[in-house]
């Protein structure tokens, strides 16, 4: 018979070995399909569905929210589109014509959302966007970047608040 040591070591190796398996590199079933126009939400899995790691928000790339988009029109000059949309993640030297703003949220509960619009000029004027269909808001995506923490956005409102006192007529 082993040592007691030997047998809790034994044990945890072979415990290892199977945890370790357990990983997969295929998408989730159910997650959203990759669409290059517009955004993609979807969520991973966890082990055994109450093991969760901790893992930080990661923010790559251009937000271009609804917005944004809609200041959009044709006749745009580059730094026109530049001051609307910011510096494009992408501007490939063998399409000098074609500004790419892609964005991906990686959530640490496992959302992930991703976008792409991608801009296209014709003698250094703007004649068309692609994507951008459905992009939320500026105030859908501050509250998604909230989510459920406490006091981590407050609610916003059009209204404006009166602050002084009323006044007595006499």
């Amino acid at each position: 018979m082993l040592p007691s040591y030997r047998t809790t070591a034994l044990a945890l190796i072979a415990l290892s070995t199977l945890l370790s398996g357990c990983a997969s590199k295929k998408p989730a079933e159910g997650a959203a399909a990759h669409d290059a126009t517009g955004v993609q939400v979807s969520k991973k899995s966890s082990l055994f569905g109450f093991l969760k790691p901790y893992r930080i928000d990661i923010q790559q790339g251009n937000f271009v929210s609804k917005e944004m988009v809609a200041q959009l029109k044709p006749g745009m000059t580059r730094d026109q589109v530049r001051f609307v949309l910011g510096t494009p993640l992408l501007a490939d030297v063998f399409h000098s014509d074609r500004w790419d703003y892609e964005f991906r949220l990686a959530k640490g509960n496992g959302e992930l959302m991703s976008s792409r619009v991608s801009v296209f000029f014709k003698d250094n004027l703007m004649e068309r966007y692609e994507g951008g269909s459905d992009l939320p808001t500026e105030q859908e995506y501050l509250s998604l970047i909230a989510g459920s923490k406490k006091g981590a956005m407050p609610e916003l409102s059009d209204t404006p608040t009166n602050t002084a006192p009323p006044s007595s007529s006499k």
